[in-house]
């Protein structure tokens, strides 16, 4: 197999091929072969209905950067050792084909309508789950501290791979391919729980919410503009990072101010928190607002009326 080149000219090293079952069974017990084993199954085996012409590219999308590190004692990490940048790929790829599904389902509804739909399919939440239902877990190659702490059943990182898998899919077959499986195991599972969010009227409903959504649709109907997410921090080792995030809004004079900040093993995580913190806040700053209103009026209703005689 050829080796690829990444942007600053050095080459990768070749990914080893295999599929998903020979992935599950390597030792008998579904737990995934160490790097530099050969994994000696058929190029020709499925993975759910689809055939790889690179089964390389499967391998690498179950690849967790754990095992990439135990790899490299010396602390070194290769971009496209492990299955991170596919991720970034496959998060494009599941928005696009989310998007125009629900453009096609459901015509009549609005922008903010569609975008809570698509939050709620997209949101890591839920891909965790559809990669518990299709057994992903299993299937990871995860170094050995991240096994033993349970890795196979981490929600960040099943729907990491989840998102790589649709990555490899599109890379080795095109959209056609990925589109299929998202329609499968993501659209489809939970096309009564769209229809019962649609017409919701609560913020972050259905099956499956996302924070953000839910906040940049109450902006949206108050004219709080656009939502700001800033990394002010970030630490621990490259293995277990852990970042900051403040959640920012326009303070009327062209500045910002910070509503919420949080922190979370992930920047989508850490995002997450923080909306979910901002949203309470505008949302009970708004119940106060509403009961202040409802004392006032009473007041003035039951306030003595001055007669001239």
């Amino acid at each position: 197999m050829t080796t690829r080149q990444n942007s600053a000219g050095k080459s990768r090293p070749p990914i080893e091929t295999g599929s998903v079952d020979a992935l599950a069974r390597a030792n008998g017990n579904g737990r995934p072969p160490r790097a530099g084993s050969q994994v000696s199954a058929p190029l020709g085996e499925r993975f759910f209905d689809y055939k790889f012409k690179n089964p390389g590219l499967l391998t690498l999308a179950l690849t967790h950067s754990s095992l990439a590190y135990e790899n490299n004692p010396d602390g070194t990490h290769t971009p496209g050792s492990d299955n991170e940048q596919l991720e970034f790929i496959g998060d494009a790829v599941l928005g696009l084909v989310v998007a125009e599904e629900l453009y096609r389902r459901f015509p009549a509804s609005r922008e903010g309508e569609l975008t809570r739909l698509r939050a709620s399919l997209v949101s890591s939440r839920n891909l965790a789950q559809v990669a518990g239902r299709i057994q992903l877990g299993p299937m990871l190659r995860l170094g050995r501290g991240e096994e033993h702490s349970g890795g196979q059943r981490k929600p960040a990182l099943l729907a990491n791979a989840l998102e790589a898998v649709i990555a490899a899919m599109y890379l080795d077959g095109g959209l056609a391919p990925a589109r299929d499986f998202i329609h499968r195991q993501i659209i489809e599972p939970a096309e009564a729980d769209l229809v019962s969010a649609l017409h919701s009227k609560e913020p972050f409903s259905g099956a499956v919410g996302d924070y953000k959504s839910a906040l940049q649709e109450r902006l949206q109907a108050t004219g709080g503009g656009q939502p700001r997410y800033v990394m002010t921090d970030q630490s621990g080792p490259d293995h277990r990072k852990r970042f900051r995030i403040e959640f920012r809004v326009s303070d009327g004079s062209g500045g910002t101010r910070t509503l919420a900040e949080a922190d979370g093993t992930t920047k989508k995580q850490a995002q997450q928190e923080a909306a979910r913190r901002a949203l309470e806040r505008l949302l009970s700053a708004s119940a106060g607002s509403a009961v202040s209103k409802r004392v006032s009026a009473s007041r003035k209703a039951s306030a003595p009326v001055e007669v001239s005689v």
